[in-house]
Formats: structure tokens, sequence, C-alpha cells
């Protein structure tokens, strides 16, 4: 079997980032230097993507009437859009990563040098989209960012994630990617999680084991394989 991977950095961007971000991830600009350090690999395809959200997009708390509207803690039931039978329910967050503002920026620290290719994900104002691949709803499929269909135009088989958040939009990402077929793993130390302690990394440890998905190191063997790619 060929072995052509890629590398997958989700929403390395500064509304995800201390100290000013809206929705800060603690310790989340921390990532930076093994983002990098992926990035000079062999990978065929690397790709960043971004939260990209209208002003009025369905996720931001104060879009929705109080009293279900206080960020981390209020939940809302979204409905796909071409189809009201189906249903999601999300959590709500502050505004975060709107387009057009310096809060949906990717962080200078990223070597964005050597991204191939930036992907917008979240535009629809109607849908949450965690995952870089598709909305969450299939019937039918309301929101697609062609993630999928680039990786599979050259070849891809394996595809490495990092970024933020661990226990959201990594998560979501990762269970796509191997659902679109791809050998797929989150390296450890490139990523971070909203909810700390066992409610977030734990938590999302094993969603990730239960789907398939290898949490892994920056040192250990499936990266050293990336490395043997090197002419």
């Amino acid at each position: 079997m060929s072995f052509r991977p890629a590398l997958i950095i989700v929403d390395f961007q500064e509304d995800f980032c201390p100290p000013n971000g809206s929705l800060a991830v603690a310790e989340g600009r921390t990532i930076a230097s093994t983002v990098n350090k992926l990035l000079t690999l062999p990978f065929v395809l690397r790709i960043a993507t971004k939260d990209f959200h209208p002003p009025d997009h369905i996720s931001f708390a104060n879009n929705h009437p109080a009293p279900n509207n206080v960020p981390f803690n209020s939940f809302a039931t979204i409905k796909n859009p071409y189809n009201g039978t189906e249903t999601e329910t999300t959590r709500l967050w502050p505004v975060h990563c709107v387009q057009g503002t310096p809060g949906a920026e990717l962080v200078p620290e990223l070597d964005i040098r050597l991204v191939d290719k930036v992907i917008e994900k979240g535009k629809d104002k109607r849908v949450e989209m965690y995952s870089a691949f598709e909305a969450p709803f299939r019937n039918p499929i309301e929101a697609s960012s062609g993630l999928a269909q680039t990786l599979k135009d050259v070849g891809i088989t394996h595809v490495y994630v990092v970024g933020l958040a661990m226990d959201y939009c990594v998560k979501f990402t990762a269970i796509d990617a191997k659902k679109e077929g791809f050998e797929t793993f989150v390296v450890s130390e490139g990523t971070k999680a909203v909810d700390p302690g066992p409610g977030g990394w734990g938590k999302t440890e094993k969603e990730l084991d239960e789907a398939g998905i290898a949490l892994i190191s920056i040192d250990g063997e499936e990266v050293a394989r990336v490395s043997g790619l090197a002419p």
C-alpha cells in the first residue's frame, strides 16, 4: 500500500489563543513549535483550516434569546435547513472568528509559508461546523468544505491532525477523516482541549480510540514514517 500523508492544522487562530482570544484555549498558543516542526516534514499536502463565521452565526450565544444565551453554559438545537427532522444540539459560544476580524486570522507563530492550502469553514450562519470536512447533517449534507475531495485528488492515504481544539474541531475533523477512508492520527503535542481535565482530553481520547483513531506522539514511529519520505 502506498503512503501519501497529509497534515491538517485545525483552526490555529487568534480567537482560540491566549492572551486575547474571545474563545481562548488554555495554552493554545504553545502548540506552535510542534505544528511548525510537522510542517517541515515531507507531507504530500499541508492544509490549515479557519473558522470563518458571519456575525449572525447560530453558534454565538448572543444571537439567541435570554435566558438561553450564556456562552459555554447554554445549548441550542439546530435543524438541517433542508430537512427539519434532522437536528443537532450544540453548545453556544462567545462571538469568535468573525469574517474580516483580527480574531479570525491564523496566529503569526504559524509558519504559513509551508502551508499549501487554507480552507475556511463555518461560513453558513444556520449550522455549526466543527469538522473541517462537513457540517454534521447528512440527510442531505448541508455544508461541505470540499476537503475530502482535495485530499483524494492527490491520492492521500493517511491524515495527521493538529490544532484547536482537541475536544471539538480537532476531534470532529479526525473522525470525519476516518469516515472518508483515510488512516487518521492526532498528534498529542499539537493540540489542546477547551474543557480541562477528563471532561475534555480524557473523554476525547476515548472517543477517538472508539473511532479507530490513534493519539500519537511527535517523537513516535508514525511521525518518523513521514520523516522517512525525505530524499
